[in-house]
This record gives C-alpha cells, sequence and structure tokens, in this order.
C-alpha cells in the first residue's frame, strides 16, 4: 500500500516544482505514451499526421460543403480559409479531448506503479499531457503549413500560438489530475467524460462562428476557456485580427487555478488508490 501521506503543500507553484524534480521520470514517461499510443500500428507516427487530416477532410465536407458553414471573417472567405479555421480548432479541442479520453482509467490501469511508495503518481498525468502536446504540436505546423501555401500567409500572430497554448495545457494538465484522481472511486466516470468531450466541442465554436451564438447562451459559454483560445488563436495566426489581452489574462487565471485545485485534489485522494485498487 501506498504511504505517501504529506501535506500537500499551500505553494501555488507545488505541482511545477514536483513536476520539475521529477523531470528525467516525466521524459521517459512522455516518451513512453507517444510509443504505446503507435504500438503495433504499421504507419505508427504516421497517424498522428493522417487522423487530423482526415478529421478535418469530413467536417470540412459536412459543415463547409452541405450546411454552407463559414466565419464570416475575412472578405471573400474560401474553402480553405475555412477549412483552416476548423483545423485550428480542432487542434486544440483535440489536445484537450486526448487528455480527458485517457484520464479516467490513467491511475487504474497502472496499480503497479500506485503501490510503489516512493513513485510520483502525478507524473502519469503529466505524462499523458506532454505525449497530447506532442499530438498538438503536428496539427498546428500542418495549419502553418496551409496558412503558408494555401492561406493568406504568415505573419507576426504566429507568435502568440505559444502564448495562448501554455493555459490551454495548464487546463489541461489540472483536469487529468481532476479526472484521473476521481476516476479511481468513480468507475463510471469515463462515459461521462466522453459526454462532456461531445457537449464541449459543439460549445467551443470549433465549426461555427461566436457571432452566430445566441445572446443568452454567450452569456455563459464565454466563460468556457477553450472557447476562447480558439476564436484568439484564429484572430492571431489565421486572421490577423488582435489579440483580446483580457482573454489572455482570463485563460492564464483558469488554467494555473485549474492545475493548482487538480493538484491538491489528486494528492488528498492518492493516499486512498491503494486501498480502492
Amino acid at each position: 500500500m501506498s504511504r505517501d501521506t504529506a501535506k500537500p503543500s499551500r505553494s501555488p507553484f507545488a505541482f511545477a516544482t514536483g513536476l520539475w524534480k521529477n523531470r528525467e521520470l516525466l521524459w521517459q514517461f512522455s516518451l513512453r505514451e507517444v510509443e504505446l499510443r503507435h504500438k503495433g500500428s504499421h504507419l505508427g507516427l504516421i497517424w498522428s499526421f493522417l487522423n487530423p487530416l482526415l478529421m478535418l477532410s469530413l467536417y470540412v465536407f459536412v459543415f463547409g460543403y452541405i450546411f454552407g458553414g463559414s466565419f464570416g471573417v475575412l472578405p471573400h472567405e474560401t474553402k480553405v480559409d475555412y477549412a483552416l479555421g476548423i483545423f485550428l480548432g480542432l487542434a486544440i479541442f483535440q489536445f484537450l479531448a486526448e487528455t480527458m479520453a485517457i484520464a479516467p482509467n490513467l491511475i487504474v490501469v497502472n496499480p503497479n506503479f500506485v503501490k510503489k511508495v516512493v513513485f510520483p503518481l502525478e507524473v502519469l498525468s503529466a505524462a499523458s499531457v506532454s505525449a497530447a502536446v506532442f499530438h498538438l504540436l503536428i496539427s498546428l505546423g500542418l495549419v502553418l503549413i496551409g496558412a503558408a501555401l494555401f492561406g493568406n500567409g504568415l505573419t507576426a500572430g504566429v507568435l502568440w500560438m505559444p502564448v495562448l497554448a501554455l493555459p490551454v495545457a495548464l487546463l489541461a494538465l489540472g483536469m487529468s489530475w481532476t479526472i484521473a484522481a476521481l476516476g479511481v472511486f468513480l468507475r463510471d466516470l469515463s462515459q461521462l467524460t466522453s459526454f462532456l468531450t461531445l457537449a464541449l466541442m459543439y460549445a467551443s465554436a470549433v465549426f461555427y462562428p461566436i457571432r452566430k451564438i445566441p445572446h443568452s447562451v454567450w452569456q455563459i459559454l464565454r466563460f468556457n476557456p477553450l472557447l476562447l483560445s480558439v476564436t484568439e488563436a484564429r484572430n492571431a495566426v489565421l486572421w490577423n485580427q488582435p489579440v483580446n489581452l483580457l482573454h489572455v489574462g482570463y485563460l492564464y487565471v483558469v488554467g494555473f487555478a485549474a492545475c493548482y485545485f487538480g493538484h491538491m485534489i489528486f494528492r488528498r485522494l492518492k493516499p486512498a488508490f491503494a486501498d480502492v485498487l
């Protein structure tokens, strides 16, 4: 049984300190996660490029051609512009969705690590997020190539992308810790997470412009950090529009808060993991 009963640190950056302390282990497990997700596949890492392109083709066909969707930001918007907007939104959404899909069973499928007294279980969530970051970087690279070759070209707005991606990564890490900890005690959580992920996709303006959101609904969705990150990323990278600094500040507040409380919940529930598993 695990005997890690140390009191959680009161420092708001305790999660960062712990990950830095175990950075070598985190790197090894991140590589392990990437390898395991493609193990046994004939195409291997090629799927990291192929999957987002296949999903893009499907969604552009359905929402762009069948439903005639457009974002209406650029004058004379083409289907390529619309496709790039969807692609960027999907890249950010899939990053969070990938993390949420794995989180409920992250601890459950690794009982051997739970029973090792000195093993930092927090690394498992961080490694899953790191693997998702790897796939996010591939998708973002494809977006930038598409914008450079077929879109309106690349501008200095591209430099905003790391700034906008960091709080989403912090949010993903905090959610992973929370869901992974609760998943040990609530085995049906993975079913609920699947529904929440789907709901999050449609609530984040991945396929439609935010101007189409009714005012009453916008009063709620405007607090959705994923929607704001998708919107600001499109403004900066694809549409050469100014970034809303209030939205950026809000994203960082939400990201750090999610990490802090997610880490706190994980640390408080961690001593009981061994008893349940």
